[in-house]
């Protein structure tokens, strides 16, 4: 099967693994980004996530100027931004400052979700139906960033005029309907939620209308993977994975709290009670093994898709395992 060429990107989580701390989270983060860099990965972007003990990058603005102070050339973003639980001025000013600290390095993706449970919505101040106002909150910082502000005498100082571009978040019609509609590039996230990955992607391209920023579609599609030096080693690493999906989507339910203390055993437990088809069916995109097994699952992938760039997602366990499937991917792909 030919393998086309597109960008490889990276979508880091700042996972926090077993008996590790934030500090020593962000610094894998660092040099994933490093290792990223020097092998000729497009981007690598940070997802906003709250009240989620394995996860770190809830300020995603913060995390992007540390790595950015410690990179070069590398494009650095949010994957994304919930812009629900901010003001579209203020994100306007966070990422016009990081824009003027890294020109021409900076992306903004934007989701509607409020990239949590509940309770954490209600503990973000965040309105139930803020979701409903996403397309007009994007338009207003668009004009924010573009110098073209739409609320009378009001700037974003930093980023007017700084052009940083947009890309719409989603994993439904709606995410790209509106990508559609704006003339944006839309990342669609089928590494954790794979249903409406066709119908979204062929409505998206279908509906597209040019803009200034983009002239014609631009599809970035999400896919886990898990790339190791022998099979039985990516396996393992599954199966780490698998856990910690059901751990953190059950674990509250359960009145296991966040989750973050408990073991493989009840993790084992939880899936084989019924959490294992969930978490299965949301890791149905991901290539898993050496980097011959890797490059033919995202070759199929990519025929699937027919994306125009591959956003990465690698959870293996520990940051030797992370950076050494960074390391794999990107010779299996070259």
């Amino acid at each position: 099967m030919t393998l086309p060429r597109v960008p490889l990107s990276i979508l880091d989580l700042a996972h926090i693994g077993p008996g590790e701390t934030a500090r020593e989270s962000f610094a894998t983060s660092v040099a994933a980004a490093q290792l990223a860099e020097r092998l000729g990965y497009a981007r690598v972007w940070y997802a906003e996530h709250h009240n989620m003990a394995t996860i770190a990058s809830s300020a995603t603005s913060v995390l992007i100027a540390h790595v950015g102070a410690h990179t070069s050339t590398i494009r650095l973003g949010a994957g994304g931004v919930m812009l629900p639980n901010h003001a579209p001025l203020v994100i306007a000013e966070q990422y016009g400052t990081l824009a003027a600290m890294y020109p021409d390095r900076i992306d903004l993706g934007l989701g509607r979700a409020p990239g949590s449970d509940q309770n954490t919505l209600r503990a973000l101040r965040r309105d139930p139906l803020s979701a409903d106002a996403f397309p007009q909150d994007v338009l207003e910082l668009q004009g924010y960033l573009t110098g073209a502000s739409l609320i009378d005498g009001v700037d974003a100082v930093p980023g007017k005029g700084s052009n940083v571009p947009l890309y719409i978040l989603g994993s439904s019609l709606f995410g790209a309907k509106l990508a559609a509609a704006l003339g944006l590039p839309y990342a669609f996230a089928s590494h954790f939620a794979p249903a409406a990955l066709e119908p979204a992607l062929a409505a998206y391209r279908a509906d597209f209308r040019p803009s200034a920023q983009l002239e014609r579609p631009y599809a970035m599609v999400g896919v886990n993977v898990l790339a190791a030096d022998s099979e039985e080693a990516a396996r393992a690493q599954l199966q780490s994975v698998r856990r910690a999906r059901a751990v953190g989507i059950f674990a509250r339910q359960l009145g296991l709290g966040s989750g973050a203390d408990v073991d493989d055993e009840r993790a084992d437990e939880i899936l084989a009670a019924g959490a294992a088809p969930h978490v299965d069916q949301m890791l149905v995109h991901t290539a898993i093994g050496t980097p011959d097994a890797v490059r033919a699952h995202l070759a199929g992938f990519l025929e699937l898709t027919g994306a125009d760039e591959l956003i990465t997602v690698h959870a293996a366990p520990g940051r030797a395992a992370r950076l050494r499937s960074i390391e794999l991917l990107a010779e299996a792909m070259a």
